[in-house]
């Protein structure tokens, strides 16, 4: 019989959404708060283990503290994705923090500051400190070159 490749992929998808609808309905444990966002599911071929990316908005003590508390559910939730997605055997569930959405919207801050800086320098060296020519600043002599010869190459 030919495996499935897209087996796991299916099982990774329908986990990732069933756990973010645990997340969002059936989470007793008070260590588990704030905004947790499961933002994807790796799943083995063999379908026996599972590691779940979340994203924990909060500072790095309250990120920690998310994090013991989904480990400590971990069990229940793989008994409860088993019984919901109808598996033979549940896989293992082990939670890992995704630094991706914190490391994104660390860069699109860099980049506005940047937009910023930008936007607000309207003097002419900030111009000329980016590579651009101003009008004032057009070179005097611009070498004549042939149509079959590249600018910048000598005969």
């Amino acid at each position: 019989m030919p495996f499935d490749n897209r087996r796991p992929d299916r099982v990774s998808e329908a986990i990732r959404e069933e756990v973010a609808t645990f997340l969002t309905d059936g989470v007793k444990d008070p260590r588990v708060r704030g905004l947790v966002t499961v933002t994807g599911v790796d799943v083995t071929r063999d379908l026996r283990h599972a590691k779940v990316f979340v994203s924990i908005l909060g500072d790095d003590a309250g990120r920690r503290e998310t994090l013991d508390g989904l480990e400590a559910m971990a069990s229940h939730l793989r008994g409860h994705i088993g019984r919901a997605l109808r598996l033979r055997s549940a896989p293992e569930i082990a939670f890992k923090y995704d630094q991706s959405v914190t490391y994104a919207a660390r860069i699109e801050t860099l980049l506005e500051k940047v937009r910023q800086e930008r936007e607000g320098d309207g003097d002419p060296a900030g111009d000329a400190a980016s590579g651009e020519a101003t009008p004032d600043q057009a070179p005097d002599h611009v070498p004549e070159t042939s149509p079959t010869q590249a600018p910048g190459r000598a005969s």
